[in-house]
Order: structure tokens, then sequence, then C-alpha cells
């Protein structure tokens, strides 16, 4: 090593620059997470943990390490990615956030491990902790986003499907799902692509129905699960704990079951005769009713919906409804969806002022 030590002091002398960039990285996207969980979705336990996780990262945060900051001589300050320049949408921001967080973390640990085993035991969990944060913070992203929506569409064949779903974007849609019972797989797999990423654009939902494995190839926010697919329980095990699943139910035993089986959203109907749902009876108003007063998790009315029976759907007790038809069969479906968001909307502060 020689008498003057210096390759020791400059070992130590890099190891504390690189446990200072890291500690900073981390403590950075903490905030710019907590400040979303705090102002964007209101959820105090959410915003604890980045707090906390924030907290106990300065504690590691020594003088020692900050006074070897070399800032003006950094090479890194000068390097950037044009992946960095934008952000399509919060999602992403959030994403990006979390991934700086948890690859920050893992260097924590392992520089951790030589500066103070301590640490490094402690960024490993704390790194757990991040993961653990990702589902929930990403969960619950698309939970409000949910909550928040009144009008889904669910599309059906048509020869311009993406100018369909695009316009009916344009007019305020925020939940899309996509169902096409007769495509090939191939097929259906490139329009989901295609759908997946018109409806992120627009910073929508996309749900794909019944098959599990599309909504993972193409990392669509959930799936629309009928009476006779997979249990709700199982989907989640396949898909994950961030992502939606919703259950159709045509009674208020199907209902209970979905609300059991813990679904994230029901559909609820049909509430008149559709050939979607060719054979199946209606379900009527009544079930409409039913479904105002026992479900506790957002359920949207389906079946045969429109602007001609809409207030009849809404004064039975829904307050969100899905369509099929009256978009994607109208003339002009940007403008149709303008109505009956309007419509909806207008039922929805009618009822807050109740």
């Amino acid at each position: 090593m020689g008498k003057t030590g210096e390759p020791i002091r400059f070992v130590q002398h890099a190891l504390y620059r690189i446990l200072d960039a890291n500690l900073d990285r981390a403590r950075e996207s903490l905030r710019v997470l907590e400040d979303w969980c705090r102002f964007g979705l209101n959820q105090t336990g959410l915003t604890e943990e980045c707090k906390n996780l924030r907290q106990e990262l300065a504690q590691w945060h020594h003088w020692r390490l900050r006074a070897a900051r070399d800032t003006p001589n950094d090479p890194g300050t000068q390097l950037t990615h044009a992946n960095e320049a934008q952000r399509d949408d919060i999602h992403h921001v959030l994403l990006a956030n979390l991934c700086r967080l948890q690859e920050s973390l893992r260097v924590l640990e392992e520089y951790g491990k030589v500066y103070d085993p301590a640490m490094g035991a402690a960024c490993k969990q704390m790194r757990y902790r991040a993961y653990t944060l990702e589902s929930q913070l990403m969960h619950c992203q698309r939970r409000q986003q949910l909550q928040s929506t009144l009008l889904y569409l669910v599309t059906a064949p048509h020869e311009q499907l993406f100018d369909v779903v695009e316009a009916a974007l344009k007019g305020g849609i925020t939940l899309v799902q996509y169902r096409d019972k007769d495509a090939e797989d191939t097929t259906r797999l490139q329009r989901a692509e295609k759908l997946c990423y018109l409806c992120h654009r627009y910073d929508a939902l996309l749900i794909i129905n019944d098959r599990i494995d599309l909504a993972l190839a193409v990392d669509a926010d959930g799936v629309h699960l009928g009476q006779q697919d997979l249990s709700v329980a199982l989907a989640r095990q396949l898909l994950g704990s961030q992502k939606l699943i919703g259950r159709s139910t045509h009674c208020l035993e199907d209902l209970q079951r979905a609300l059991a089986e813990g679904a994230d959203y029901i559909g609820v109907g049909p509430v008149y005769e559709t050939p979607t749902k060719a054979g199946r009876a209606a379900a009527g108003l009544g079930y409409v009713r039913d479904a105002a007063e026992q479900a506790t998790i957002p359920w949207f009315a389906i079946g045969g919906i429109d602007l001609t029976n809409l207030e009849q759907v809404l004064a039975a007790g829904a307050q969100r409804v899905s369509v099929v038809r009256a978009i994607m069969q109208a003339e002009n479906p940007m403008l149709i969806t303008q109505q009956l968001l309007s419509r909806l909307e207008q039922n929805q502060r009618n009822q807050s002022v109740r």
C-alpha cells in the first residue's frame, strides 16, 4: 500500500462518493413519490411510508459522505438519455422514480456492506419495502382512476376499431375494455398492444376481456372476467396485486360472490336485452336497484344502455355505466361520449348535494 496510504484513501473517497450519490438519488425519488401519494392519491399510509423511508435513509447520510461530493468534477453530470427528457404521464413518472429508488437501494446495500454492515442490512430491508411500496402505489393509482370513472367503453369488432376508441378517448373516456371473442390470438395480441399504447397515451386504463395471458403480454391494467371464467383469487395470483380485476354479475347472488372474492369492480346487467349477450335475459332495472343498495365497490350498469334510456338507469340508482354499441356504432363517437359523460357528471353533482 505504501507509507502514505494513498490507495486506501482513494478507495474510501470513491466509496463515500458512491454512497452519497445513491443516498441523494433514493431520497429524491422518495420525495417525488411521497408528493404524489400525498397530493395526488390522498393516501396517508403510503405518504407515511415514503416519509419513513426518507428519514431512515437520512440517518445514514453522514457529513463525511456529503464532504466527499465533487459535483464539478463528476463526469456523470454530463450524461443523459433521451428517455429522461420527457415523461408521457404520471404513471411513467411514478415508475421511473420507483425504479430509481430500487436501483439506488441495491447500490447502497452492496457498498454499504463495506462502509458499515448495518447499513447494508438496513438498505436490504428498505429495498424489499420499496418493492411493496410499488405494488401498493400502482394498485392504488389504478383503483383511484377506476373510482373516478363514470363511463366505461367495452369494444366490439369494428373495421375502424382504433379510430373509434381514440375518438372516445378524445371525448373523455378513461376506461376501455378490449373484447373480441372471435379474432385469432395473433390478431388479438396485436390489437391489444396498440390499444394499450393508445389508452395510456390518453391516460386511460385498458382492461382485457377474459384473457389473463393477453393482459400480461401487453401489460394492460387488468382483466374482466365472466361468471364462467377463472376465480378472482386465481386471476389475482397470476396477474399480481397491481392489476384490476372486474367480474360480470347478473343477479344479487353473483354480486355478493364477487364482493367476497375481492373483485375491484363489477358489471351489473344486462339491464336491457342486447346482442352482445345473445340469449341472456335482461336482469332489468330491479337488479340495478339491488346493486345500488348492496354494492360496496365501483359498479357499472351494462347492457343496451344509450342516451335514450340512460335516465331510467340513473333513476334506478346507477352512477356509472358501461356501453358498447352506443359508442362503437355511433356516427360521431367523440360527441356521443361527451354527451353521455355530461349527463353522468351532472347526475354525480346532483347526488353529491343531496
